[in-house]
């Protein structure tokens, strides 16, 4: 299963958007430091994740979410 996920900073104003086989290491990886893009604004807690069986349609959902409308998405469903 490959998960798509979002992040949300313990501060509430930091969100990240990522994709992962395995969510609990990723979150640890994130709140630890090891991912550039995160060090700074940790802790983080996971606000939603979807499962998907096909990685090209995780893939294609993470891209979406990443962009202007997929962030609005985001924001008004998950």
């Amino acid at each position: 299963m490959t998960y798509v996920y979002i992040l949300r900073s313990e501060c509430g104003q930091h969100f990240y958007t990522g994709m992962t086989t395995d969510l609990e290491a990723r979150l640890e990886r994130h709140n630890a430091g090891q991912v550039r893009h995160t060090a700074k604004f940790r802790p983080w807690r996971i606000q939603t994740h979807i499962g998907f069986d096909d990685p090209a349609r995780a893939l294609a959902f993470e891209k979406y979410l990443k962009t202007g409308s997929g962030r609005a998405f985001a924001h008004r469903h998950l």
